[in-house]
């Protein structure tokens, strides 16, 4: 078969926030050739929008509490960081949230420009314990792509708080490759691939957006001073990994807040710690431990430890 003959792009399912697509026939080797390069930049390269810092009204660093909230500042942080947004825009943006007791506290009830959404509105925050607490909560949302560490915002400013943004709009990528036929030959590929999103894209978008970032790159290669040069992006791949947070990961809450009260900031703090030792940990255990080792083979981490 020609290696440029036409092949065929079907969306088998589409959900909200997911996509099953199959991509036949290719020659052979070219369904794994396909898969690994565009999972790698699905999950490491396409733009997306997160919340960079905030500033809670009465709360000065991290560790700290506001009279009247359930949460203590670990957990409202934890909280703003799975705030999803659809935000395109080259500028940060502000977003607010007043809220006053009883009650629950959603991502609803944030006020945002006409250009952002939040995807997720349902997502609760916080609880206020009576009618006399109140929670003033300011948030910058810039965009980018990959992820970007807390560390890389530092500020001496008391109560700005920078948080670890993660900008991929993806969450999880599957792909395999099976023989299909043509004809009476069955020596060629079909690749099936499963995209999860976090509503701010949706899954077809992002594979047409994956497949334009590759093909940015390889124009460069046929054609060095015509191509034009793709963005530069931040990749969550290699040694790197080892920089992920643990909200990255996507755990359970109770597994995040009980990794995060001890100390586990990030990927490698976890590749340090004794599998024995960790499980030892209040809320955690065994189940949490093949959790974890999951959450990290999803990352594609080997954890030894």
């Amino acid at each position: 078969m020609d290696q440029q003959q036409t092949f065929h792009i079907k969306q088998e399912e589409a959900k909200d926030g997911y996509g099953r697509f199959s991509i036949e026939p290719l020659a052979q080797g070219y369904g794994q050739t396909l898969g690994s390069a565009i999972r790698r930049v699905l999950l490491s390269s396409l733009p997306g929008a997160a919340v960079t810092q905030v500033t809670i009204s009465g709360l000065k660093h991290q560790f700290g509490t506001v009279k009247g909230v359930q949460e203590d500042g670990v957990d409202l942080l934890l909280n703003l960081k799975k705030l999803r947004v659809a935000y395109s825009g080259d500028k940060p943006v502000k977003l607010e949230l007043s809220a006053k007791g009883p009650g629950e506290v959603t991502a609803s009830q944030i006020k945002t420009p006409a250009q952002v959404k939040i995807t997720n509105p349902d997502l609760v925050l916080a609880h206020l314990a009576t009618s006399q607490t109140k929670l003033d909560i300011d948030m910058q949302v810039e965009t980018g792509s990959g992820y970007s560490p807390a560390e890389d915002r530092k500020t001496n400013k008391v109560g700005l708080i920078p948080l670890d943004a993660d900008f991929s709009p993806v969450k999880r990528v599957n792909y395999k490759v099976e023989e299909t036929r043509v004809g009476r030959l069955t020596n060629y590929d079909k690749l099936t691939m499963e995209i999860w999103t976090d509503g701010t894209i949706n899954s077809a978008d992002s594979l047409k957006k994956a497949a334009e970032i590759i093909i940015g790159y390889f124009g460069q290669v046929v054609s060095p001073s015509t191509a034009a040069a793709p963005v530069p992006t931040q990749s969550i791949a290699g040694s790197q990994s080892n920089s992920l947070t643990i909200e990255e990961l996507g755990l359970p809450t109770r597994i995040a807040n009980a990794l995060s009260k001890n100390g586990y900031e990030n990927v490698s703090d976890l590749l340090s710690a004794d599998k024995a030792e960790l499980a030892k940990v209040r809320n955690m255990g065994e189940k949490s431990i093949k959790v974890i080792e999951a959450a990290l083979k999803e990352k594609g981490i080997s954890w030894e430890g």
